[in-house]
């Protein structure tokens, strides 16, 4: 078959330009493509391409051209996105491996300038700042010296990373959070190859990204999706990424938001729905008279919140709203020409005359239905409608303060109580990215500023934008000054609160919480409530919008009914409600017209990737290869020492003890190493050795570079509960060592176990590994001596991650899990039997697990023939530096 058997190749006039596309259409005569989803349309042109240079066969197109919508995914089909787009906490260790690579393909005998990215890479510092200061005018710059004085090591890092390697490209701190960054200057929606003596070659911008919210970008018609650092390197390095060609759910919308309806409520309403329709591994695609009347922003809102519903991703159509936004943030005249002819073109247009495509199941949703509603105490999808925020609060407390709750959370005397608010942020690139709700939320807090209401002395109030495009139409709506007068004044340009950056309660909060322990709130404009996440002291967690943000910081509670309750007095005495300063629609829509212009967007981005006098500033070390030394921010890491040519065949695992067993909902963040580092944990009595004072800790994101720290980290939430050999352990990151039953840090655990020769697994319950693309949630485990994770259910990028590091995900039978099983954790494992048909590039589908005598099946979740090579070879990155060897 010839290298271009389906004869796609065609060219693309536009005005006086001429490019070489891949036409969909070829395949007509022979597959109805017409009725794919559009998000498999844009797949579909993937592997056409791929067919035209000779890195798939023409059955993969077949496979994806004949796709059963009904059918459980089975067919294997390889994506080569177009780019791959970094943050900075992910995006360090995945400059770090590559330079360890580079070390070891040399050590090796080959090439270290093989290791190279081979697609374009774009990494945005935003994952470093922190709240330290806040409520004060020079609270922005205060809270940048700081970042720059405790992260200068990793970012002179990353700017010899720049130097180092082809195709990539950071765009400095303090300028915006990725995915914004992303939404409004990086996306492309048609990528365009200059080729030398060719046509330019045009075709769909695609990309992967270490967060897993790159999906935001979904809102803009952008195929992408979060995946781990390591999946993200072997992208970078040219690796065809394997996956299941995925089941598509159509989600239809009609009508429109009706007055008060804010984009946040409707992305939490969606979120409830999917997660209780259960979307986990396939993409979400949505359609219908409804989106005419979503613009952009909010589009974006819900693609950013796939993670949170658990689906792949959450993709939008391309169509005259994608158009408008794109002129509007300076995008050129010549590349908004290109995108619509392009998908005119090639079917990805959607208008009103457009066909629905088959989908593998559909639900729908009437905007008009979406009422104002948060999300809380502890996971996204448990959306609360504002009526009843009170009375759910205060049927939650017991689970938080045990029975000292009783009814209400009344304060006593002015004390903090119960369900008292102490910090309120608005943040998070889902909300901050959207004029509507971030003027909505300026409006609210001018009206309150006006009838003399203040915020509650006890909330830490902070905004951080997701761009300075925010700042200034803030500024030009006149609505800086009064979010300033309660507190909200800018802390800087970066994730913030929402990735548990909120920094430390002021002193006597604090002590207040400790001394009584408070279960008090946090009200945050993010994506993610996760327990220990926001704030270790804080125990209940909600989502809002910005609006809702600011009057929950001048209520001071959550234990108050806003539809109901007066947020306050005003100057004369007087009840103020919410209603009474809640913006109408119509002043939004006037705000937003009158203060969002295009010209912000190209001022902003004009010297994006630049920096300011401190980033230029820093010294940066030269050459190739990195110079290693005796940096606690960068390490060179074990992943690749001691490795061989050729991979040692697979080992079955004899003799295993249980490192932990875990419940239902353990997310990465309970995994991985996040938030603050304590002075007597693992970690914290490593960098004391290591001449690291407590107060220049920083914070185990800021150390990802360093696999000592992150190691000693994994498992050590504070919020984790292990309950191996039943109840008794402390919460946090204990464990039993076996067979002595002594409890100690489960990283000592772990190094005991590994000088005892003894391998490990981990047990869990549904939905392991959900929430962020934690790489280091899988390097963590690997590196604590973890052989196996057993789990009745696991969320997708967690479960890649796993096995790209070379550790088995195994799945209990349905209907089975730890308890049915009767397991305690404290048994012995056996899990062998697969060894020789791995070696065979075969795999079985079940494997046999044995307990002290008993024994029990699991499915062996290596789901593609690409994953059981991964695990093979122990993982990818081991996996690709063969294979670049091999082409020596």
């Amino acid at each position: 078959m010839s290298a271009n058997s389906f004869d796609a190749r065609a060219e693309l006039a536009v005005g006086p330009r001429r490019f070489e596309i891949y036409r969909l259409d070829a395949l007509q005569s022979r597959f109805d493509v017409a009725r794919l989803p559009f998000s498999l349309k844009i797949l579909l042109e993937n592997l056409l391409r791929a067919e035209g240079n000779g890195s798939v066969g023409a059955a993969d197109i077949e496979a994806l051209a004949r796709w059963d919508a009904r059918a459980e995914p089975t067919a294997e089909i390889a994506f080569t996105p177009a780019r791959v787009l970094l943050q900075d906490f992910t995006g360090v260790p995945v400059v770090v491996d590559l330079a360890a690579m580079r070390d070891a393909i040399g050590e090796l005998g080959g090439d270290p300038a093989k290791i190279n990215p081979l697609a374009p890479v774009e990494l945005v510092i935003d994952h470093s700042v922190s709240v330290d200061v806040f409520g004060t005018a020079d609270a922005f710059v205060r809270n940048a010296e700081r970042e720059f004085e405790r992260n200068a090591e990793r970012y002179a890092f990353l700017r010899w990373g720049q130097g180092a390697f082809e195709r990539f490209a950071v765009v400095p701190p303090d300028t915006g959070i990725c995915h914004q960054v992303n939404l409004e200057y990086l996306a492309r929606v048609v990528f365009v190859a200059e080729r030398e003596g060719e046509p330019p070659l045009a075709y769909p911008d695609t990309l992967v990204g270490t967060d897993s919210h790159t999906t935001m970008v979904n809102g803009l018609g952008v195929l992408g999706w979060g995946v781990g650092g390591i999946e993200a390197e072997a992208a970078m390095l040219g690796q065809p990424m394997s996956m299941l060609l995925p089941q598509v759910v159509g989600f239809r919308l009609d009508g429109e938001l009706r007055e008060g309806a804010t984009a946040t409520d409707l992305v939490l309403t969606v979120t409830e729905m999917l997660r209780a329709k259960g979307v986990v591994g396939r993409f979400v695609e949505f359609f219908g008279p409804g989106l005419v009347t979503l613009p952009l922003a909010d589009r974006a809102t819900i693609g950013n919140m796939s993670p949170e519903f658990g689906s792949t991703c959450a993709i939008f159509p391309i169509d005259a709203e994608t158009l408008r936004y794109l002129r509007f943030t300076g995008r050129a005249g010549e590349q908004v020409e290109l995108v619509e002819a392009y998908a005119r073109e090639q079917g990805l247009w959607h208008d009103e005359h457009s066909e629905t495509p088959v989908y593998s199941d559909t639900l729908e949703l009437d905007l008009g239905a979406v009422e104002s509603s948060l999300a809380g105490p502890r996971r996204p999808q448990d959306r609360i409608p504002l009526s009843a925020a009170q009375a759910r609060f205060r049927e939650a407390l017991p689970s938080f303060a045990g029975e000292q709750a009783g009814g209400a959370a009344v304060a006593v005397a002015g004390e903090l109580a119960h369900g008292d608010v102490v910090i309120a942020a608005i943040t998070s690139c889902t909300n901050t990215s959207n004029p509507s709700v971030m003027l909505a939320a300026g409006l609210l807090a001018k009206a309150a500023v006006e009838r003399g209401l203040q915020r509650k002395p006890w909330v830490k109030t902070s905004l951080a934008p997701g761009s300075r495009v925010v700042t200034e139409y803030l500024d030009r709506a006149g609505l800086t000054e009064p979010l300033e007068a309660l507190g909200f004044n800018l802390v800087g340009y970066g994730c913030t609160t929402c990735i548990g950056n909120s920094g430390p309660l002021p002193d006597e909060v604090s002590q207040a919480i400790g001394e009584r322990d408070l279960a008090v709130a946090a009200v945050l404009s993010g994506n993610r409530n996760f327990e220990a996440r926001i704030q270790s002291e804080v125990k209940m967690n909600y989502l809002a919008s910005p609006p809702l943000v600011v009057a929950y910081a001048i209520a001071g509670t959550i234990d108050i009914d806003l539809t109901a309750e007066p947020l306050g007095e005003d100057r004369d005495g007087q009840p103020v409600y919410l209603r009474d300063l809640w913006p109408s629609s119509r002043a939004v829509a006037d705000a937003v017209a009158g203060a969002v212009q295009s010209d912000m967007f190209r001022r902003s981005y004009a010297e994006v990737f630049d920096g300011d006098e401190r980033w230029l500033s820093l010294e940066v070390p030269g050459g190739d290869r990195y110079a290693w030394g005796e940096s606690t921010y960068v390490r060179r890491p074990p992943f690749f020492d001691a490795m061989t040519v050729e991979p040692a065949p697979p080992r079955d695992i004899a003799a295993a003890r249980a490192l932990a067993l875990l419940g239902d909902s353990v997310t990465t963040d309970h995994i991985s190493p996040a938030g603050s580092i304590r002075r007597d944990s693992p970690a914290g009595r490593y960098l004391q050795e290591h001449g690291v004072e407590p107060a220049q800790f920083n914070s185990y994101g800021a150390r990802r570079g360093n696999h000592e720290v992150m190691m000693r980290g994994t498992f050590a939430n504070v919020r984790l509960r292990n309950l191996l050999g039943g109840a008794g352990l402390p919460e946090g990151g204990f464990t039993r060592h076996l067979p002595d039953g002594e409890v100690m840090a489960i990283y000592d655990a772990a190094m005991r176990y590994a000088q005892e020769g003894v391998p490990l697994v981990v047990i869990g319950g549904k939905e392991y590994g959900s929430g962020s693309s934690r790489d280091w949630a899988a390097k963590g485990t690997s590196l604590l001596g973890v052989r196996a994770v057993i789990a009745e259910s696991f969320e997708r990028i967690h479960r890649s991650n796993l096995v790209g590091m070379g550790v088995l995900p195994l799945q209990f039978a349905p209907g089975e899990s730890a308890a049915s099983l009767g397991l305690s954790g404290a048994e012995t494992y056996e899990i062998g039997g697969f060894a020789a048909p791995l070696a065979a590039g075969e795999h079985p589908r079940e494997l046999t697990v044995s307990a002290d005598g008993s024994s029990f099946r699991v499915r062996l979740r290596l789901d593609t023939p690409m994953e059981v090579e991964y695990y093979r070879h122990g993982g990818i990155l081991p996996y690709v530096l063969r294979q670049l060897l091999s082409r020596a």
